[in-house]
């Protein structure tokens, strides 16, 4: 077991762990915009740092991506990390006024913001997206683009693959600022990323349910037949069995809706 000592708690844990990740478990609320429990840390919006004893001296670090060690000693208050979040949040703030979800951080963390009810819903390029897209899902139709020195002037990016993407609104579900958006198109499509998808029909009711593109990457994955998927959440719940729709038929339904 690892014993680290966090705002003077002693906590025992297997280690493998973050100071973000163990401090929550003591109910110690640390701010962050780029982190997620389910990916990989980032550390880019700077907002979670805390400060880890060293020797004699206090460092600050961010810690969702410092691993905990063998007697740390950690603290995740004092001046010079409410200076460090607040200055880290008006950053942000300088860069993307107008986005609700940065206001009400900065807000949060000391910093006076302009009081106003526009939400542009800015990339604040946290990075969830992508790790969500690459390590969830798998697809990796997302990424970063640095434009470098042949782009003077354009700034990084997210960069989107279209031919990669299944419209599963994993990005959208993730995204902190609502700057990605997954809109029904009709009654029978999907956009995201300004792309268009077609829905697909479920094989027992006919109803147009969740993405083809979904649903035929969960086939390939999978290994069961792109037939069987094809089956709505009311009808799996109903208990409906699919083989009331023999699997031509069902082929024949879907090419003509």
């Amino acid at each position: 077991m690892i014993r680290i000592h966090i705002d003077d708690q002693t906590v025992e844990t297997k280690g493998g762990g973050s100071i973000l990740t163990e401090a929550g478990k003591l109910h110690i609320r640390i701010p962050t915009l780029c982190y997620h429990e389910s990916l990989s840390p980032f550390g880019a919006c700077r907002l979670c740092v805390v400060e880890v004893k060293q020797g004699r001296r206090w460092d600050l670090t961010t810690s969702c991506n410092t691993e905990i060690v063998q007697g740390m000693i950690v603290r995740t208050d004092s001046p010079e990390i409410r200076r460090s979040r607040k200055a880290a949040a008006e950053l942000l703030y300088y860069k993307y006024p107008r986005t609700r979800a940065i206001r009400d951080i900065a807000e949060r963390l000391g910093v006076r913001v302009t009081q106003t009810k526009e939400d542009a819903r800015e990339c604040i390029l946290c990075g969830l997206c992508v790790r969500a897209c690459q390590e969830i899902v798998g697809v990796n139709a997302l990424r970063f683009e640095d434009r470098g020195p042949d782009h003077p002037g354009e700034p990084p990016r997210i960069g989107y693959l279209g031919d990669s993407c299944i419209c599963c609104g994993a990005c959208a579900f993730i995204c902190p600022t609502g700057y990605i958006r997954m809109e029904p198109v009709g009654a029978d499509r999907r956009m995201i990323w300004e792309r268009v998808f077609e829905m697909g029909a479920c094989r027992v009711c006919g109803k147009k349910f969740a993405p083809l593109a979904q649903l035929e990457y969960l086939s390939r994955r999978s290994d069961i037949p792109l037939a069987q998927v094809m089956t709505c959440i009311t009808c799996r719940e109903a208990g409906i069995p699919a083989s009331v729709v023999d699997e031509k038929d069902w082929v024949s339904m879907h090419q003509h809706r």
